[in-house]
């Protein structure tokens, strides 16, 4: 009896050490994993090969009777993270497929994905070959385009890092129609005048690494005859997408957040 007492007393305590090791992971937000759980959705992970490369990545189709765009998702630089796989969910709730690629796949501790690093993502995700990362959105993009679901047609949005790399994203698709760029940094203004989408900023007022790169963005973009609108958030602090969702947001992040979207689906809409 003792025996079967310590037993159970081990498991209970092994539980609740994971449960407080997962929730400590910085792609971990539990709030965020039980939305997914109830989504009426259909998603599914596949597997993108391209290069000698295994890219992990999910896929969320909007309940539609009509072919709908692709909206490729680009995480920020905590991985593909419970958050960005939820908010993956919202893009299709609003009526697009979502695509989102895990571009730590194969990165991680025994060529696993953001879920299976135990510490460093954003380490990992900050030293990410920028050349590799446009391979693995160009073949999960090429993905999504040739889905039978699809209408042809392509945006891309990404939040922090992934803002970032919404944007470069823009100077190598051409047929890329929108890049919807979320508190992230301008690519290099040599590579601006090969963007042929149109490119819409979002941005938090209390974010000036950011802030500051928006002015001479702006005149490069202008002079490069290029469409580019930036708006900022008075009031939130960067990353306010994702922390406008959190139980314990605050109001200015939820203002923002929900500001933004209402934004963002107008602009989709389009």
């Amino acid at each position: 009896m003792k025996r079967f007492v310590a037993i159970i007393i081990f498991a209970v305590v092994a539980i609740a050490i994971g449960a407080q090791t997962a929730a400590a992971q910085e792609w971990s937000q539990p709030w965020a994993r039980e939305r997914i759980v109830k989504s009426p959705r259909h998603s599914e992970w596949v597997t993108i090969k391209h290069n000698g490369r295994s890219v992990e990545t999910l896929v969320v189709y909007p309940e539609s009777k009509d072919k709908r765009p692709v909206v490729l998702i680009i995480h920020e630089i905590f991985g593909l993270s419970d958050w960005a796989q939820e908010l993956a969910d919202e893009v299709a709730a609003a009526g697009y497929i979502a695509v989102a690629p895990d571009l730590l796949s194969g990165m991680a501790p025994n060529g696993g994905r953001t879920k299976d690093f135990p510490t460093g993502v954003t380490e990992a995700v900050s030293k990410l070959n920028p050349d590799q990362v446009t391979a693995d959105l160009n073949a999960a993009a090429d993905y999504g385009l040739k889905l039978p679901a699809s209408n042809g047609k392509l945006y891309v949005a990404g939040f922090c890092w992934g803002g970032g790399q919404a944007f470069r994203f823009a100077t190598n698709r051409p047929d890329l129609l929108a890049a919807f760029v979320f508190y992230g940094p301008p690519p290099a203004t040599a590579d601006l005048p090969r963007i042929k989408a149109l490119v819409y900023g979002f941005y938090a007022g209390n974010d000036a690494r950011i802030d500051a790169t928006i002015p001479d963005t702006v005149a490069a973009m202008k002079a490069a005859g290029k469409t580019y609108e930036p708006v900022t958030y008075e009031g939130a602090g960067h990353g306010f997408m994702r922390a406008g969702e959190a139980p314990d947001a605050s109001e200015a992040s939820v203002k923002a957040r929900d500001a933004a979207w209402a934004r963002w689906k107008s602009l989709l809409a389009k």
